[in-house]
């Protein structure tokens, strides 16, 4: 085997493709030889069909889909074809379960089929009418009476049982979403919930095993993931973000909703008091009215208001999981929201939680083909969801030998999962869930 194949084999080319409120982003990358995640190309595009996460127009989403993907596309010299697309939206829900068997081989020790089985057991649970299961992610196993086990592959024992955190969404939401993809001639390789994929790009595995919280403030939405002891144990979409604020400048300050955008970008604070009585922006009348003053303090007081109303629903979050007193690492606050002025010590001071803002950078390995602006805007927590999905992408594809694009000239016939030995127990249980997916709308257009 040549080089140039073996290369290919270990680091495939994986699409991580953020359909937010705001903006829709593909990223192009693979892994390094360092281990860090290299991208090749990244193309944005406005999100005019999403509302807080949910797809609502599928015309303009297909469109801006299309057009960031191009521009991805012929930034990296790839064509795109697979996609590890983000999920959102308030209609996101996580629940504990436990399940349980009983093995009836005495003589054989706990393999893979043993955990696909309690997995299985899981996509299985009946739901609310129009909610479908998006991820069975096991936390801790118990075998035969004796808890707190991570990983019980190779143990003996008759009496398995596991916790596990199981995230439920909207069954037209997904479906919703699937079509988007599809009609932009795309396919969807994985679902990804977003707080996970932010959790990758931004948190580190000491930080998780200490226990911290994960808070990713976009556009429509306000994402929440907690973690303990490396598992994830608590997840949430609160449906305020960016946009909240912004419409609350527009009203209470009388602008327009783009002036309020600008208002908010360059002179917004999330304290009041950090800034001076008599600091004041002029805004430009419209069709030659009077100029427009505003108070930098009165802009601030708007922005805290929404602010504390965002955290307060976090920490109800942080509360009701029961870890409050176990996050030694405090909170990440990440996303386009986490540019916000003194927000880390409005959140210390409503949370009593340490707090710090989540950079993708750590992760990301210097390209020199890209331009160096480009490379210094991935560095952004606007892209921490982006570069997650990206990241996610890539495990996925190693755990199956899968190549999600191929160099622009060749067209390559769509890669096939190799076999099932090879996944790994995240990649089965992932594989799992695009299958329960996809098994549940195949019977309709969108997949064809």
């Amino acid at each position: 085997m040549d080089k140039s194949s073996t290369q290919e084999k270990s680091s495939p080319i994986v699409v991580g493709l953020d359909i937010g409120t705001t903006k829709i982003c593909a990223i192009v990358g693979r892994r390094s030889k360092n281990g860090k995640i290299e991208v090749l190309g990244i193309g944005k595009a406005e999100s005019a069909g999403v509302t807080r996460g949910v797809v609502s127009n599928i015309d303009k989403t297909v469109q801006g889909i299309t057009q960031a993907v191009d521009v991805a596309g012929t930034q990296s010299n790839v064509e795109i074809r697979i996609v590890n697309v983000g999920i959102a939206g308030q209609h996101i829900k996580s629940l504990q379960h436990r399940g349980l068997i009983t093995r009836k081989d005495l003589n054989s020790e706990i393999g893979r089929k043993d955990i696909d089985k309690l997995v299985e057991d899981m996509y299985n649970l009946v739901m609310p009418p129009g909610e479908e299961i998006i991820h069975v992610l096991p936390q801790e196993f118990t075998v035969d009476s004796e808890p707190g086990i991570k990983d019980p592959i190779g143990m003996a024992g008759v009496r398995l049982e596991a916790n596990f955190h199981i995230i439920s969404g909207q069954v037209t939401a997904i479906k919703n979403i699937v079509k988007c993809v599809t009609k932009a001639q795309l396919e969807s390789q994985e679902l990804i919930l977003e707080p996970l994929a932010s959790s990758e790009s931004v948190l580190s595995e000491e930080e998780k095993e200490a226990g911290i919280v994960l808070v990713d403030i976009g556009g429509g939405t306000t994402d929440v993931a907690i973690f303990h002891e490396g598992i994830i144990r608590h997840t949430a979409v609160i449906p305020f973000g960016g946009n909240s604020v912004t419409e609350d400048i527009r009203e209470g300050c009388s602008v327009m909703r783009n002036i309020a955008e600008q208002l908010k970008v360059r002179f917004g604070s999330a304290l009041a008091e950090e800034n001076k009585e008599n600091e004041i922006v002029c805004v430009p009348g419209l069709r030659g009215r009077e100029p427009k003053e505003i108070s930098v303090k009165n802009l601030a007081f708007v922005i805290q208001a929404r602010m504390e109303e965002i955290i307060e629903h976090v920490y109800y979050e942080i509360k009701s999981s029961g870890y409050e007193k176990k996050l030694i690492g405090g909170i990440v606050v990440t996303g386009g929201g986490a540019q916000l002025k003194h927000l880390t010590q409005l959140i210390e001071f409503v949370t009593g939680l340490d707090c710090r803002i989540g950079y993708p950078n750590e992760h990301l390995a210097k390209n020199e083909t890209l331009p160096k602006n480009v490379y210094e805007d991935l560095q952004s927590p606007t892209y921490a969801t982006g570069i997650g999905l990206l990241i996610k992408g890539i495990q996925k594809a190693e755990y199956n030998g899968l190549t999600q694009a191929a160099p622009a000239p060749a067209k390559v016939e769509k890669a096939k999962y190799t076999d099932d030995r090879k996944f790994g127990l995240l990649g089965k249980i992932l594989e799992s869930g695009k299958k329960f997916i996809k098994d549940d709308i195949k019977d309709e257009d969108y997949l064809k």
